[in-house]
């Protein structure tokens, strides 16, 4: 387990907390698995909150890990149980965050493997490839993907986004775990 703690959340730059340690953001489709990721990788079971309803996350959430690390949970992007004007703040925000910060070093941008990616992931994808925004596609929930039909899962993943480095992730059965903290302990 490793030494993780909330810090702080936010809605905007001024907000954001004033530590020096690189940052690694979580983003995805609401309701595919970010908090439950973020638990899984420091072993912790509540330090980001989870709800099966989509759209719990609405702001974004800052939280030191190590002392080496800053994990931010983003909102989710898509359809999501909230108020659009909620809704319209995300996009701003989110945008904000991940074009402004020159502390974030990665994106972890986070895909249901159990379903195609929807024309919003498609979306993110070109936009942080056009902003130059390092990131690394994971598909959770892998373990509830048949083991006949994982590969399958992947290689639809891969054609659809373009993208042949896909990092599948299981929060319940800690796959991918190892490599993913490989991943962002390379980067940072």
């Amino acid at each position: 387990m490793r030494r993780a703690s909330f810090l702080k959340s936010a809605t905007q730059s001024s907000e954001y907390p004033e530590i020096n340690l690189p940052r690694i953001a979580f983003v995805g489709r609401s309701n595919v698995g970010k908090s439950s990721l973020i638990n899984s990788l420091v072993g912790r079971k509540n330090l980001a909150r989870t709800s099966s309803t989509p759209g719990r996350t609405q702001i974004i959430n800052f939280f030191m890990v190590d002392e080496s690390w800053v994990l931010v949970d983003l909102p989710g992007y898509g359809f999501a149980k909230v108020p659009q004007r909620v809704r319209d703040r995300w996009g701003p925000m989110i945008e904000e965050f991940l074009i402004g910060d020159d502390r974030l070093r990665l994106v972890v941008l986070i895909l249901d493997s159990r379903h195609e990616p929807t024309k919003l992931d498609r979306n993110m994808v070109e936009w942080l490839s056009h902003f130059g925004v390092p990131f690394q596609l994971v598909a959770t929930k892998f373990d509830k993907v048949a083991k006949s039909r994982r590969t399958r899962s992947l290689r639809r993943i891969r054609e659809s986004l373009g993208s042949e480095d896909i990092l599948p992730f299981s929060a319940v059965s800690g796959e991918g775990k190892k490599d993913l903290w490989k991943i962002i302990n390379g980067i940072c």
